[in-house]
C-alpha cells in the first residue's frame, strides 16, 4: 500500500522483484509500475494509501490488457494496527473477514443520548446494536478460508522479527485482568479479521465499538483484530474483476502484520498511544511482510502443479454481502438476487438490474434498503 511495504520485497535472495518494470495507465502517481520477475510468474504493485486508491489502482490493474489474471493468487500484504485482545505487535494476520466499520452514522461522542454506548450507528438503524438496515455492497467480504488455512501454514514456517522496544512496550499489557494476555505475547501467526477504514482511530472506546461492529456485521463470527485503510476498496474491485470474468476471488490472500496496538494500556492515553508511544514495531512489522510472506509466495509455486494451479475448493462462502459472484453469504440478510450468481467455478456473471435507494428481499427473507 506504500513505499515500506513494497521495498522490503526488494533485493531479496529468493527472486528479483524488479527485474521488469511495467508502467501501468491509472495506477498511482506515486507507485505507477507494476514490478515483476523476469519469469512473470510472481509481480508486485503498490496501491497507494486509503480506500479511493486502492481501488482506483486494482481496477486499473484488471482491465489492462498487459495481464493474464485468470489463475493469479492475490497476497494483500501490508500493516495495520492490532486489537490486544485478539494479538499483539509484529504479529502476522491472516484474515476471513475483511469489514468496512466506518461505514455507518456518526455522531460526536458528546451528542449521543445517555444509553448509547458509541457514536458510531449502523446506516439505516437507529441504534448502536442494529444490523445496517441501508446496505451499500462493501460492507462486509469473506475469502477463500481454505487458502488463508494453507497460507497460515506456511507463514509459520517463519521466524518473525521483533524488537527491544516492541518487547518493552507490549509487557505493559500484561494486565492483572489478563484482558490483553495476547498483547503481552510474543509475535505469532494469528488467524483473525481486518477492518477497513480511512480514519486513522486510536483508543479503547473507539476500538471496542468498531471491533462490536465487526462481530455485528458478520453474524457474531468475525474476529476484530488489525485495522486497515485498504482491504475493502481492494475486494469490491476484485469482486467486480471476478463477475466480468478477470480474476478468481478464491485465490486472494489477506495478510496484515501487526505495527501498533489500536487502543492504550491501562493508564496511558489515547493520544500517546497514537502520537508519541515508542511502540518499537514498526520496523519488525514490515520485515514480518516479507518473512511470513516469502513462505506463502514459495509454498504457492512449489505446490503450483500439484496443488494451486487448479485452485484450492473453497469450503466457506466467498463474496460480498450482495451475493455478486454466488452462493448466499453466512452473514447479513442473505444474498439479494432472486436466482443464483455464476459460482466460483464460473466467472463471469450477467447482468442484474438492481435499483438504487429501493427495498430489496434476501433470500433469508429479511427486506432492507440498497442504498439511502
Amino acid at each position: 500500500m506504500f513505499d515500506p511495504e513494497a521495498e522490503i520485497w526488494w533485493g531479496i535472495p529468493e527472486f528479483d522483484i524488479l527485474a521488469k518494470n511495467i508502467t501501468v495507465p491509472g495506477f498511482s502517481p506515486l507507485f505507477p509500475d507494476a514490478h515483476c520477475t523476469d519469469d512473470g510468474s510472481i509481480c508486485q504493485l503498490v496501491t497507494g494509501e486509503g480506500e479511493i486508491n486502492a481501488a482506483v489502482t486494482i481496477a486499473s490493474l484488471v482491465a489492462s490488457p498487459m495481464f493474464d489474471l485468470s489463475k493469479t493468487y492475490f497476497l494483500i500484504g501490508g500493516i495495520a494496527g492490532v486489537n490486544p485482545e485478539v494479538a499483539t505487535v509484529a504479529s502476522v494476520t491472516f484474515a476471513r473477514y475483511a469489514v468496512q466499520v466506518a461505514l455507518q452514522y456518526e455522531f460526536d461522542v458528546r451528542d449521543i443520548p445517555d444509553n448509547f454506548t458509541t457514536g458510531y450507528i449502523p446506516q439505516g438503524s437507529t441504534q448502536p446494536d442494529e444490523y445496517p438496515q441501508s446496505i451499500y455492497g462493501t460492507e462486509v467480504f469473506e475469502v477463500n478460508d481454505a487458502l488463508r488455512k494453507l497460507a497460515v501454514g506456511f507463514a509459520r514456517t517463519a521466524t518473525l522479527n521483533d524488537s527491544a522496544e516492541a518487547i518493552a512496550y507490549r509487557a505493559m499489557y500484561n494486565t492483572s485482568d489478563g484482558l490483553y494476555a495476547a498483547g503481552a505475547e510474543l509475535p505469532s501467526v494469528v488467524e483473525c479479521d481486518v477492518a477497513t477504514s480511512d480514519v486513522y482511530y486510536s483508543g479503547k472506546l473507539l476500538s471496542e465499538a468498531l471491533g462490536n461492529y465487526t462481530t455485528l456485521a458478520t453474524n457474531g463470527t468475525g474476529v476484530y483484530c488489525t485495522t486497515a485503510q485498504e482491504d475493502n476498496a481492494t475486494l469490491e474491485a476484485m469482486v467486480r474483476a471476478h463477475a466480468a470474468g478477470l480474476l478468481d476471488f478464491s485465490r486472494i490472500i489477506i495478510m496484515r502484520t501487526a505495527s501498533d496496538m489500536d487502543r492504550p494500556y491501562p493508564g496511558e492515553a489515547a493520544t500517546t498511544n497514537l502520537f508519541w508511544a515508542n511502540q518499537g514495531a514498526f520496523v519488525p512489522a514490515i520485515q514480518n511482510i516479507y518473512l511470513a510472506g516469502v513462505k506463502v509466495v514459495e509454498g504457492i509455486l512449489c505446490e503450483w502443479g500439484s496443488t494451486f494451479e487448479r485452485g484450492i475448493n473453497a469450503t466457506n462462502y466467498v463474496g460480498d454481502i450482495f451475493g455478486t459472484i454466488g452462493g448466499t453469504p453466512d452473514f447479513g440478510p442473505g444474498t439479494i438476487f432472486e436466482e443464483e450468481q455464476a459460482s466460483l467455478k464460473r466467472r463471469g456473471v450477467g447482468a442484474r438490474r438492481v435499483k438504487r435507494g429501493t427495498e430489496m428481499k434476501g433470500r433469508r427473507g429479511l427486506t432492507y434498503r440498497l442504498g439511502q
